[in-house]
């Protein structure tokens, strides 16, 4: 009558970083993301090179060659967003940072600018995976739907 002991089921969504095709990680071609060694989570094969915070929260890290970049949103989920796979050899080139550490950042606000010709041109996936490093803390996580996202668009959900 009073839903007392009724578990109460919180919900929380990461957005997608960037416009483009949302995919499942199993569906990423590299074996730490597919098989989800980093943790559980979604991947968009971005059609713009803007990145935006997918939640609010904090900036953990900025990763020196500006492929990667980590963040602890408010609701405590720790999330990695990777530009591209094995970019990281592409050393910064065409990557623009615009966030550091220690940066408090709202959903929807751009972290980082990639020139995603410049990563095809180079021999590289653009496909960025979108990751919840502390899976085990959650009872789910899930990415949604295959399909076309716009930034901000429902990627990740959290239980």
């Amino acid at each position: 009558m009073f839903n007392l002991f009724k578990k109460k089921e919180l919900k929380h969504v990461i957005g997608s970083p960037a416009k483009g095709k949302a995919i499942l990680l199993k569906e990423v071609n590299d074996p730490t993301f597919a098989e989800e060694m980093l943790g559980k989570g979604a991947a968009v094969i971005p059609e713009e090179g803007k990145i935006y915070a997918p939640a609010d929260g904090e900036i953990g890290m900025v990763f020196d060659t500006l492929h990667a970049v980590s963040m602890t949103a408010d609701f405590g989920a720790e999330i990695l967003i990777h530009v591209g796979l094995d970019t990281v050899k592409m050393n910064g080139d065409g990557f623009t940072g615009h966030v550091k550490a220690g940066d408090h950042v709202k959903k929807g606000d751009l972290l980082l600018e990639v020139d995603l010709e410049k990563v095809k041109a180079a021999g590289y996936d653009t496909v960025t995976p979108v990751l919840v490093c502390n899976t085990p803390d959650y009872e789910s996580v899930e990415g949604v739907q295959p399909g076309d996202v716009n930034a901000g668009d429902d990627l990740v959900i959290i239980s």
